[in-house]
């Protein structure tokens, strides 16, 4: 059989609140978001891995407080003074350790956003102590923050995001396809996402659709 030409189409994830996923594994990063008018100093960090549902939360958490959401790298080019009149997150905060500009915007965004009454999200794979940022006023701040984290998923959690990354390709896998790949791929949210890419493009290009047989090929021939 001819393979089938395989095109790049866009993957838009679905970031409503109704679209994730509750278990023990992230049962109280989902609490504390809900609940980000009682954080303690008006400021939270999330972290948790790749895949984890940072950007998720974040979107939940900008939904309901109406707050703004901007990456950690573009912080030294954005207007502080503006972003502080309202609740913001910056995310992937981890990512700037060692760019003195980005720490200092992160400094005086953390400073003016809470002199200013409003509530700080921050997102980074892993608690601030290992970031490795250089300013140590932005260190110390960072480190007397509440942290929360997501852990690695259980069963259920994992199961749920296959479906949700599939369902936000637009593709229905048979129904014993997500239990048989929650079984063999390592317990990751990287994994769920790179098996999903792999099957999304096997389909393809074979005209095909997602089944347990594809699944067992593309994990048994990786590379393929």
């Amino acid at each position: 059989m001819a393979q089938q030409l395989s095109f790049d189409l866009p993957v838009r994830p679905a970031l409503g609140r109704e679209d994730f996923f509750v278990s023990p594994a992230n049962a109280e990063a989902v609490a504390m978001i809900e609940g980000w008018q009682g954080w303690p100093s008006r400021k939270l960090i999330l972290a948790g891995p790749t895949g984890a549902g940072k950007t998720h939360l974040t979107h939940v958490w900008a939904a309901l407080s109406g707050g703004r959401i901007i990456g950690a790298h573009d912080l030294p080019a954005a207007d502080i003074p503006t972003l502080a009149q309202g609740p913001v997150a910056v995310e992937d905060a981890h990512l700037i350790a060692g760019d003195r500009a980005a720490e200092d915007a992160l400094f005086h965004l953390h400073n003016l956003t809470l002199a200013e009454g409003h509530a700080l999200l921050v997102t980074a794979r892993t608690a601030p102590h290992l970031w490795g940022l250089t300013l140590p006023d932005l260190a110390s701040r960072m480190q007397g923050t509440l942290l929360t984290e997501l852990r690695a998923p259980d069963d259920a959690l994992l199961s749920a995001v296959l479906m949700k990354l599939f369902a936000d390709r637009q593709l229905s896998p048979s129904p014993d396809t997500i239990p048989y790949l929650a079984r063999r791929i390592e317990r990751s949210f990287e994994a769920a996402r790179d098996i999903v890419e792999a099957l999304d493009a096997q389909a393809l290009a074979d005209a095909r659709p997602i089944t347990r047989s594809l699944a067992a090929r593309v994990l048994d021939n990786p590379g393929e």
